[in-house]
């Protein structure tokens, strides 16, 4: 969802909105109540929410891919293939 900058032009508050994208714009000042709250330009910011992001699953680091299954059989695929090589007695191993 993103985060929005807000700023009264009657007051000066400023205030951080989350909003969604399809909803409308804030106009009524928190601070003053005056309806001259406008949202102002600046760096693009927002929040990822669920599962499955590097901020929820992946910052710990402590969960690695499991690879031995397939360094094994990579491992298992060259020994057959230098094995096939070797097949008419060549003087390599």
């Amino acid at each position: 969802m993103p985060i929005y900058d807000y700023q009264c032009t009657s007051c000066g508050f400023k205030k951080e909105v989350m909003r969604k994208v399809s909803e409308p714009s804030v106009t009524a000042c928190p601070e003053c109540s005056k309806e001259s709250f406008a949202k102002q330009v600046s760096a693009p910011a927002f929040q990822l929410n669920g599962t499955g992001w590097y901020a929820t699953d992946f910052k710990g680091g402590s969960a690695k891919p499991n690879t031995s299954k397939l360094d094994a059989s990579v491992s298992e695929t060259k020994a057959e293939a230098a094995s096939a090589a070797c097949a008419t007695g060549c003087a390599c191993h």
